[in-house]
């Protein structure tokens, strides 16, 4: 809870999501094409090596190499040889080493995704006779409720937790304790049966919740219940949203970048329990309607041995903060209402807030994973609008060129809707994306990853496919991880079976 996802249905009057397309940065396109430059010393240096070598190994091959030592021992050529040969050995191991070393790789070894009981399954009549039977709300409050219910592409079989649907409600700690647990436990238990890995193998375990921070924590928790070991590096993170899933995969990375030969799990989840708003403020109502029980368990690891029994490698990870702006900081923010009932409010800039966001992290992006042809038209463009003034039409890159399968956050049909339009996606690379709103609505971080997983469940991913995972969040915060699939996958999910 408490990412930008939540936002699609704002208020009557409420700006649209911003169009990225008509206004493109120059600080934002200058950074994406420095990180592509900070990578093009390995791309140079890559392929002289290997010539280098070849080179020598055919000179070697035909006996030339012996020969011209020959002619060189009987001249004042023998010095100036061996200068030139160690001096291109110490290039091409330079060159090597600066690969090698570089940075380490991080491989998806597998996830899983939790699916609640059939007995939490919740109905639109459902959840507005239970607003009803729950005396908090005014019938002005319960008929918006049923209208961004009808509107919000939930289906009719999505979860909530015990404490909720119970009547009356059983709001407290021990509740919301017992769906952190039975969403964490279960969905673990399953991911390290079906990779075979021991809890005391986890080198790493990162977990992100936003709104719900008990102690001893969730990650606490986890190690409590599965006995890992005690010089496990472990992480909490919380209040960040529902890009938080991708920021806790970034964590991961980094960590393994400095811990050879290590595991790592990240469990990203929200917890509903607790953060269930009982006023009558339309601007805190919304997230009652979408957000809903989920959790996903990811295991990471950067042995280079695990890369034949991996299912994706991690390409990149590209995050945009726009907290320096005071409406992106609060246009998502957990407060009390004037009858001190708490909830988290959405503001009407969200949708336009989000829009810069996108714009920002997919500028950064788009350097990184586009083909050159795309780059190459990108820039032209941009140097005829922004330095000979022309009076031209933006380009918009076409990143289906980059990527084959697209999990974007279910925040809600409106988010859904916006993101298909501004990307110019076809509604075959959306239909992941709003199958899983329909059938678990918003699961805030962990969205994601059913969306991966309804991919490999009903299309199937192939060897060498780009995945491009992105998500919006609370602070504000757009996020984007880049994947590749190291093997064919099609598998069933039994969140999805």
């Amino acid at each position: 809870m408490g990412g930008a996802g939540q936002g699609q249905c704002p208020s009557p009057g409420a700006p649209g999501f911003r169009d990225y397309r008509h206004s493109v940065a120059l600080k934002n396109v200058k950074l994406g094409y420095t990180l592509l430059c900070r990578h093009a010393l390995t791309l140079l240096l890559v392929p002289v090596a290997a010539f280098l070598s070849l080179e020598l190994l055919e000179i070697h091959g035909k006996g030339d190499l012996h020969r011209f030592w020959s002619a060189a021992s009987q001249t004042d050529l023998q010095f100036n040889l061996v200068t030139f040969a160690g001096c291109s050995l110490l290039l091409v191991l330079v060159a090597v080493s600066y690969v090698l070393l570089q940075s380490r790789p991080v491989y998806l070894m597998d996830f899983a995704l939790h699916k609640p009981p059939d007995s939490l399954k919740v109905t639109h009549q459902f959840c507005v006779e239970g607003s009803k039977s729950c005396g908090a709300f005014t019938e002005q409050s319960l008929e918006f409720q049923e209208k961004i219910l009808r509107k919000s592409g939930l289906g009719d079989e999505t979860y909530l937790p015990p404490a909720i649907i119970s009547r009356p409600t059983n709001i407290c700690m021990q509740s919301a304790r017992e769906e952190a647990m039975d969403v964490m436990f279960t969905t673990i238990d399953d991911l390290l049966k079906r990779t075979g890995v021991k809890p005391r193998d986890i080198d790493v375990l990162v977990v992100n919740c936003s709104l719900f921070n008990p102690t001893p924590s969730l990650s606490a928790m986890i190690v409590n219940r599965f006995k890992m070991r005690s010089n496990v590096i472990s992480y909490n993170l919380a209040g960040m949203g529902c890009s938080a899933g991708l920021i806790a995969i970034d964590l991961a990375r980094q960590v393994l970048q400095v811990t050879p030969s290590s595991r790592a799990l990240v469990f990203s989840t929200e917890n509903i329990t607790q953060n269930w708003y009982f006023g009558n403020e339309r601007s805190m109502l919304i997230p009652n309607c979408l957000f809903r029980v989920g959790g996903a368990a990811v295991l990471l690891s950067n042995r280079r041995r695990d890369y034949w029994s991996s299912r994706y490698e991690l390409k990149h990870v590209v995050r945009t903060h726009l907290g320096a702006n005071d409406a992106a900081y609060g246009c998502v923010y957990q407060m009390e209402d004037k009858d001190k009932q708490l909830g988290v409010r959405l503001s009407k800039e969200l949708m336009a807030v989000a829009g810069e966001a996108l714009k920002a992290n997919i500028t950064t992006l788009g350097p990184l994973v586009l083909p050159v042809s795309e780059q190459i038209l990108f820039i032209v463009n941009f140097i005829a609008r922004k330095v000979l003034k022309y009076k031209v039409k933006p380009y918009i890159p076409d990143f289906k060129l980059a990527f084959q399968h697209f999990c974007i956050h279910t925040g809600g049909r409106g988010v859904l809707d916006e993101m298909e339009r501004q990307l110019l996606l076809t509604g075959s690379l959306m239909k992941p994306s709003r199958d899983t709103l329909e059938r678990y609505g918003n699961t805030s971080s962990s969205s994601i990853w059913y969306v991966l997983g309804n991919i490999e469940h009903v299309y199937g991913v192939a060897r060498g496919d780009r995945v491009w995972q992105i998500a919006f969040g609370s602070g504000f915060k757009c996020n984007s991880a880049v994947w590749v699939a190291t093997r064919s996958t099609k598998r069933a999910h039994a969140a999805w079976t």
